[in-house]
């Protein structure tokens, strides 16, 4: 087959059963490649090479791998923060590399990610378990987001990740405390050193990481507000203080009066270990949930402790950040509208809350259906 056209000509030789090599021309370069496939495949490869030359897409071709190319793209990446920079590696290596990695980046076909998803899901975890479609999308997202770079230094002439979508997640119903077992898990908690931890994630949805980041000076007692401004983030190199990640994570959360209460016992109780220790008065910049010696203290650290005291006290068996969870429940279920609740969790826009929360607002909804009905019975049940 001989085509020509005005920016580029080619062809196609047969090399053996269902291997061809493809020909074209770029102005006075040549260039060629070895396809696998039936006759009808290898012309279509061609044409849609000679189509990226007549759209100016072509790229040249080149022998750098798949795996040579993501590592390369973390190892420069410089807008990802540590924590989710490590994520990423991980998902790379595990569960791209070992499929994808030996491909040559420009060879990489959609075909190739159908039969990539199929295979993590049937035999991708550890010791050839399933993985789960969430975890499968997250890998597809890594490696979109590594394509993309590619696509925008012209490295390859399209992001073959956008022709396949990621498995579908089957929501689950996020786990919360109902209002009966928050007073109770409170009652049980009191004295213990995560109570007044616990009464804050309860109070304010605020996240594991901008709970260990809060300093004295960002606690307003007279306003009854606290400021997020920062998050502690560990990592494999460490604990570091980090800003929001949106303009929405910056934020000022009213305080409930129970909860101001807790707080001031706390910052009492502080003070008194601080005196015995030889530290002196806390200063703004000291820490609210800190360490004895005033280190802060690491989110993983909290997740564990949480989980001894759960067992310990025999505690319903959520997570921590399912007291986040616990807290817009009650903000919905108390009738807060979908913005309102979308701002006090720093939520990136209301959407994110709608998505995560739609069992709650749903149950709002039937609750605001049932309050209606009893209106137009006159009161009647």
């Amino acid at each position: 087959m001989t085509r020509k056209r005005d920016h580029g000509d080619g062809g196609i030789d047969a090399r053996g059963p269902d291997c061809w090599r493809l020909r074209w021309r770029v102005a006075s370069k040549r260039h060629s490649k070895t396809f696998h496939g039936t006759k009808k495949a290898a012309q279509a490869e061609l044409r849609r090479l000679l189509k990226t030359v007549d759209d100016g897409l072509h790229v040249e071709p080149a022998r750098t791998t798949l795996a040579e190319y993501l590592r390369g793209w973390l190892d420069s990446e410089k807008d990802l923060s540590l924590k989710t920079l490590e994520r990423y590696r991980q998902l790379a290596e595990q569960q791209i590399i070992p499929y994808l990695g030996a491909t040559v980046l420009q060879n990489l076909r959609p075909a190739q990610l159908k039969v990539w998803h199929a295979t993590l899901l049937r035999s991708g975890g550890a010791t050839g378990r399933p993985l789960s479609a969430r975890t499968v999308g997250h890998a597809h997202r890594v490696l979109h987001r590594g394509l993309e770079g590619a696509l925008s230094l012209e490295i390859v002439g399209r992001n073959v990740a956008h022709a396949i979508r990621p498995p579908k997640v089957t929501e689950k119903e996020i786990t919360s405390l109902t209002a009966e077992q928050v007073t109770d898990v409170l009652s049980r908690l009191e004295g213990h050193t995560l109570f007044p931890i616990a009464a804050l994630a309860l109070g304010t949805g605020m996240r594991r990481g901008e709970i260990c980041a809060l300093a004295w000076g960002a606690v307003d007692f007279d306003a009854a507000t606290v400021r997020v401004e920062r998050s502690l983030e560990e990592t494999a190199a460490g604990l570091r203080f980090k800003a929001p990640k949106t303009r929405r994570g910056h934020r000022i959360i009213s305080l409930p009066g129970r909860v101001v209460e807790v707080l001031r016992a706390h910052q009492r109780a502080q003070a008194e270990q601080r005196l015995l220790l030889g530290l002196g008065r806390a200063t703004h910049d000291d820490l609210v949930f800190a360490r004895p010696e005033g280190s802060p203290y690491p989110p993983d650290t909290l997740s564990r402790d949480w989980w001894r005291v759960v067992n310990a006290l025999d505690l319903p068996r959520v997570t921590f950040h399912s007291l986040r969870h616990s807290s817009a429940s009650a903000l919905i279920a108390a009738g807060l509208d979908v913005g309102a609740v979308s701002r006090r969790l720093g939520h990136a826009d209301p959407a994110t809350t709608l998505r995560v929360y739609t069992h709650a607002f749903n149950r709002s909804e039937n609750a605001a259906a049932d309050a209606i009905e009893r209106v137009l019975r006159g009161g009647k049940p």
